[in-house]
């Protein structure tokens, strides 16, 4: 459950109220019965002295004297059935209870009730010897019984009440400011979760919330400083990610036009010693190609700065397998790798760039031919099946190991000793960009790497 901090800080005002609340009331019933036996003391010295005094018939008159000494009426009924009151009534219309004379003025209780034209208070006392059969009833107001502890009552109440409430007013407050001040803080840290390295303005109030945003405008600006750090940190490994490619892909064309030049030249030179035909040409338009082909890797190196979109357009996929298979036709001679196409029944058009499409079957295909090995074989054939091109590009290489299997696609995983592990994830990257799919299995001691794309 959670506990908010307005209600931790209102907690112990009022628990302090509930302690101050029972203090009161203990005190103000303690006053109470100090003003009841208050009450029955001063009664109880009004009967003793009806009990000792020398007059052994009260008259009227002492009996309303002493009245206004008491607060008290009485009611003295002799022995003979006569009766005077300091009422106005008829004292034989008051009733007395019963069993509340006592001889002894200690016992005087005021416990019993008598109703004349208000509510009183009643108990005797029987006077000395001779006149021992002589009652005075003494006859206190309630109302003035009530309004005594009242009077002793109120104060503690009062007091009371008015430091509890004035704890739970100075809590609330309290916990409301502290509140305020802490959702501020709250808001701030998630404006800084969220990339707003801003510092936080101090309070003017110096305390420990002070301290603790002192605390987070340090945390601030390291963590700006950080933000910093790690973006430099990025930019650099993009760009030795992207450098990387660059000179993967400049490494891949340089190689492929050096092999075709060597190939024109041991023709040329076997043609020289009298041995063979006349070198082709082919070869150099080969070497041309490769040349081309690394001069569009720096354009588009070159465009990255620029966020130029790639350049979308029907591509037909067996003119890309035969100019793939054009560039790395030499490399195939060269390395005595047999190198067969299998093309496609009817025509397949895909819709993407055809020079990122081409650089993705070129890495396919000649990680296929280095897998395969001399005297080895490379098998390509596409087929339509649905609404997608397959292209499945299978070799007889001994297959990857068990280490790289699982991060084939990962930048930079290779399982060659010159390799870079660029090629096929950016392969992957390029069949992605064109909602197209890369996979590869192992069957019959073939590696094949399948490459879909939707038919446009």
């Amino acid at each position: 459950m959670r506990w908010g901090l307005r209600w931790q800080l209102l907690l112990p005002s009022v628990l302090l109220l509930l302690g101050i609340v029972g203090i009161s009331a203990w005190t103000a019933a303690a006053a109470a019965d100090r003003a009841r036996e208050e009450i029955r003391g001063r009664m109880r010295a009004v009967a003793r002295t009806l009990r000792e005094a020398p007059v052994s018939d009260p008259s009227r008159r002492i009996l309303v004297q002493m009245k206004y000494l008491s607060g008290a009426d009485f009611l003295l009924v002799r022995a003979d059935g006569s009766r005077t009151t300091t009422l106005d009534a008829d004292p034989h219309a008051i009733v007395p209870p019963e069993g509340q004379a006592h001889a002894d003025w200690r016992e005087l209780g005021l416990d019993a009730r008598v109703n004349v034209s208000q509510t009183y208070l009643c108990s005797g006392i029987r006077l000395n010897p001779p006149r021992q059969n002589d009652v005075v009833y003494i006859l206190y107001p309630e109302a003035l019984w009530v309004d005594s502890q009242r009077q002793a009552v109120w104060p503690s109440l009062v007091v009371g009440g008015s430091v509890g409430l004035a704890s739970i007013v100075l809590g609330v407050l309290t916990g409301g400011r502290l509140v305020r001040r802490v959702q501020e803080l709250e808001r701030r840290t998630r404006r800084i979760a969220g990339g707003d390295f801003s510092p936080l303005p101090l309070p003017r109030r110096d305390d420990e919330l002070t301290d603790l945003a002192r605390s987070i405008n340090d945390m601030v600006e390291q963590l700006a400083r950080l933000q910093e750090a790690v973006r430099t940190s990025e930019r650099l490994r993009l760009l030795g990610q992207v450098s990387a490619g660059l000179a993967h892909q400049l490494r891949n064309g340089v190689t492929g036009a050096r092999l075709a030049v060597q190939l024109y030249r041991q023709e040329a030179e076997d043609w020289a010693a009298g041995r063979g035909s006349p070198p082709e040409p082919h070869a150099l338009e080969v070497a041309l190609r490769q040349l081309t082909l690394v001069e569009n890797h720096l354009k588009r190196f070159l465009d990255l700065g620029r966020g130029e979109p790639p350049r979308f357009a029907p591509c037909s996929v067996s003119a890309l397998v035969e100019e793939v298979l054009t560039l790395l036709g030499p490399q195939s001679r060269h390395t005595g790798v047999t190198l067969q196409w299998t093309a496609p029944p009817e025509p397949l058009t895909v819709r993407g760039d055809a020079g990122q499409l081409q650089q993705a079957l070129l890495n396919i295909v000649g990680n296929a031919l280095e897998a395969a090995g001399p005297g080895g074989s490379v098998t390509i054939q596409a087929q339509r099946a649905g609404d997608e091109c397959r292209v499945e590009v299978t070799d007889t290489g001994p297959g990857l190991s068990a280490e790289i299997a699982g991060r084939l696609f990962e930048p930079f995983v290779t399982g060659k000793p010159e390799g870079v592990g660029l090629g096929l994830a950016v392969a992957q990257q390029i069949l992605a960009a064109h909602q197209g799919r890369l996979a590869w299995s192992r069957q019959e001691e073939r590696t094949m790497f399948r490459l879909e794309l939707p038919i446009a």
